[in-house]
C-alpha cells in the first residue's frame, strides 16, 4: 500500500516555518509510524492523504475548546480523519524549555501527530513514555533521511 500523501499548510504569521525541510521530515518518518502501528485498525494505514496545518495559540485553543472542551492552547491535535493541528506558538515555548530550536519540536509534533494516528495514545504514563521513546527514535531517524 502506498504511503499517504503529506500536504503542509503554515496558517500562522508569528513563526517562519521551514515547510519543504517538515515535509522531508514527515515523509521520512512516515515507514517508521506504519511500522509501530499499535493495532491493524489504527486509522494511519488507511489514509490516502494526512493534512497537517501550522496553526497559533489562538486557533489551537479554539479548536481544543471545540473538540476536547479545553479552550487552552496545546502542543498538537490530531484527528483521525487525517487532520493533524500543531500550534507553532506552543512549539517555540516548548522547544525552548527543552533546548530545542522551533524547527525540531514542530518536526517532533508532526511525529506525535502521525503516531496519535497510527494508534498510539499518551493519557496513560506508561503508554506515553513508550510513545515519546519511539516517537523520538522515528524523529532521529527522519533528520538523518530528510533533515
Amino acid at each position: 500500500m502506498p504511503l499517504p500523501k503529506l500536504r503542509i499548510y503554515n496558517r500562522q504569521k508569528a513563526h517562519a516555518i521551514p515547510l519543504p525541510w517538515l515535509r522531508r521530515i514527515g515523509k521520512a518518518a512516515l515507514p517508521g509510524c506504519l511500522a509501530a502501528q499499535k493495532s491493524p485498525e489504527a486509522p494511519l494505514a488507511a489514509l490516502e492523504e494526512i493534512e497537517i496545518t501550522i496553526v497559533d495559540d489562538g486557533d489551537i485553543a479554539r479548536v481544543h475548546g471545540d473538540f476536547l472542551d479545553d479552550p487552552t492552547p496545546t502542543d498538537v491535535i490530531t484527528f483521525h480523519h487525517g487532520e493533524i493541528l500543531i500550534s507553532a506558538d506552543t512549539a517555540l515555548r516548548q522547544g525552548a524549555e527543552h533546548g530545542q530550536p522551533l524547527d525540531h519540536e514542530v518536526a517532533l509534533y508532526l511525529v506525535h501527530g502521525l503516531m496519535h494516528l497510527a494508534g498510539w495514545d499518551d493519557h496513560e504514563p506508561e503508554e506515553a513514555r513508550e510513545m515519546a521513546r519511539r516517537q523520538e527514535a522515528i524523529l532521529r531517524g527522519a533528520l538523518t533521511k530528510g533533515g
